[in-house]
């Protein structure tokens, strides 16, 4: 695994806002990815491939200009609903344009097209693989019913994983690459505590647009310790805080109190017994350093239950 710091962008992927925070952003190489033979074009299909990453095995585009490029998920997406728009958004930071066509050089987060029925290389399920026409971008490629984005700036990166982006720009949503299995890959992560007012709550970093945030993290009332209740509609607005394997702790949490239970969007970290959950539309607000999270999402009621900041 290479680990740098770059700002050269490869043709047709540009990371836009991204730019304001090159100097900071980790880019993660990949040192080995397989590349098919043959490439995409008209009435042929772009091949889906796999690649081991840091994080474990992802897909990533197997044919084509964007052969090795990772490709990644925003859980804001759902059937013909959007988190990542084809449309410019104006933002306190400026105009964005979330997607477009694979070349699009103005896009946060460039779909991945096809010209024909995508193809699965080894590892991928061709049953998961599917097409949605949408406009001013033409037919993504989706795997499991998740469109799928380009992000990075060379082949074998993966400097879009974990990406959460719920206010600076506005796609209510986090970025994760896509296993084989059509879940998140997320990384291990880290649990630890910020304050919230004067209220020290429990908090995962998570990088944006503008750097790393301390976000802070909810419970449901309407969980218990081994099931979580929010699904489907709930879990787009609230999606869980979900792991590799055991997040680490820091800002005195203990150890001995975290856990896991599996779901169908990935594992996701339990605390005390209490699943946690993100907040799709948390606020920010400006600092003295930078931005800080709002803890907005606290007493808000869905489907019978409430989500409440957990405290240490």
């Amino acid at each position: 695994m290479n680990i740098h710091f770059g700002s050269d962008h490869a043709p047709g992927v540009r990371p836009g806002l991204r730019g304001i925070v090159a100097g900071a952003a980790l880019i993660v190489s990949v040192a080995s990815v397989p590349i098919f033979a043959g490439t995409a074009s008209a009435g042929t299909g772009t091949v889906i491939a796999t690649a081991t990453t840091p994080f474990g095995k992802a897909l990533v585009v197997g044919s084509g200009p964007y052969a090795g490029f990772s490709l990644y998920f925003i859980t804001s997406d759902h059937d013909r609903t959007f988190g990542c728009t084809s449309k410019p958004v104006v933002t306190p930071v400026g105009t964005l344009l979330c997607t477009g066509p694979s070349n699009d050089t103005n896009a946060e987060w460039p779909a991945i097209t096809t010209m024909g029925a995508p193809i699965a290389g080894p590892g991928v399920s061709q049953q998961r693989l599917g097409t949605i026409w949408r406009a001013g971008v033409g037919d993504q490629i989706t795997y499991a019913g998740h469109p799928l984005y380009l992000f990075d700036q060379a082949p074998g990166e993966v400097t879009g994983e974990g990406w959460d982006e719920p206010s600076l720009p506005p796609w209510h949503g986090i970025w994760y690459l896509m296993a084989p299995s059509g879940r998140a890959l997320p990384w291990a992560g880290t649990l630890t505590t910020t304050k919230i007012g004067a209220r020290k709550v429990l908090a995962t970093p998570m990088l944006t647009a503008i750097g790393w945030v301390d976000f802070p993290v909810y419970s449901y009332s309407k969980d218990t310790p081994a099931h979580s209740e929010c699904t489907g509609a709930c879990a787009r607005a609230w999606p869980g805080m979900l792991t590799s394997g055991t997040p680490g702790v820091s800002g005195g949490l203990s150890s001995t109190k975290l856990g896991t239970l599996h779901t169908p969007n990935g594992t996701q970290v339990r605390y005390d017994g209490n699943p946690l959950y993100l907040f799709a539309f948390e606020g920010l607000a400006p600092t003295a350093t930078g931005f800080a999270a709002t803890g907005n999402g606290n007493g808000i009621s869905l489907n019978g239950g409430t989500f409440r900041l957990v405290t240490p």
